[in-house]
């Protein structure tokens, strides 16, 4: 029996009669065959997503010349897309992406950073199975072409650890750069049992107070970094001073602290 739906040649086969589907202008579609291709294009989606997982290396084309880029994305267990990317010519090292979308082939994800790093990509895979698209910042448009290279390699951002009794405090120091004497603040705090929080100040022309992200202390190494400013300090605790080298866009300084008096 047909129950009639709409116009006069769309007619639904009911479920206990023939299994079949009749449009106008489409003829008969057997519903196994519908389902088959149902099923096929799902997996086609599915792999095309999974093929978006990798690292990815290339460049992005601007008028001086080229960025090198090295982008890593992945699917955490629950599914999630997490990335990071390497900008080599910028001192940038494995700096988390954010606004990470995939749908199908395309994917499109972000780099949020104060020093000048703001931008967004978006991409796709092409019929040879690079990912291609358009890096955009501060109304400038740049292609990017990558081609994948292995496994995804995200370098997830570590967690802040507690510091020592013999490192908590206010500690200070000064290092030169292009002639100017900089003048470093650094205070060390344990906010939770397992977790420190630190102030770091530099004082030059103007005063920075930057906004610092990773505490960590493993041994009498200490790290602290800001990664929305691009820059970092890595030091050893010894004889009750820390020596190391602050690092900011690639460029390196030693900056060795003492304890404020």
């Amino acid at each position: 029996m047909l129950y009639a739906i709409g116009h006069e040649h769309e007619t639904v086969a009911h479920p206990m009669s023939s299994r079949r589907l009749l449009l106008k202008g489409h003829g008969r579609i057997a519903l196994p065959t519908a389902v088959f291709a149902i099923f096929l294009a799902y997996s086609l989606i599915s792999r095309a997503e999974e093929n978006i997982a990798g690292r990815w290396e290339g460049s992005a084309q601007i008028p001086e010349g080229e960025i090198k880029l090295v982008v890593d994305l992945a699917q955490d267990p629950n599914g999630a897309w997490v990335g990071s990317i390497t900008l080599p010519g910028f001192g940038v090292k494995g700096f988390p992406l954010g606004d990470i979308a995939v749908k199908d082939s395309e994917v499109t994800f972000a780099i949020k950073n104060e020093r000048g790093l703001q931008g967004s990509f978006k991409g796709h895979l092409n019929t040879d199975g690079m990912l291609v698209g358009d890096f955009v910042q501060a109304g400038n448009t740049a292609t990017f072409i990558l081609t994948k290279i292995g496994p995804p390699q995200v370098e997830l951002p570590p967690h802040s650890t507690a510091v020592t009794k013999e490192l908590e405090g206010e500690w200070k120091g000064e290092y030169q750069l292009f002639g100017y004497v900089r003048h470093v603040t650094l205070k060390l705090s344990n906010s939770k049992p397992d977790t420190a929080t630190a102030e770091l100040v530099i004082v030059g022309k103007k005063t920075t107070n930057l906004p610092v992200d990773l505490i960590r202390q493993e041994g009498d190494m200490v790290t602290v970094d800001s990664h929305a400013m691009s820059m970092g300090y890595e030091g050893r605790l010894t004889k009750g001073e820390i020596k190391g080298a602050l690092n900011q866009g690639g460029l390196e300084v030693p900056l060795i602290f003492r304890r404020a008096k």
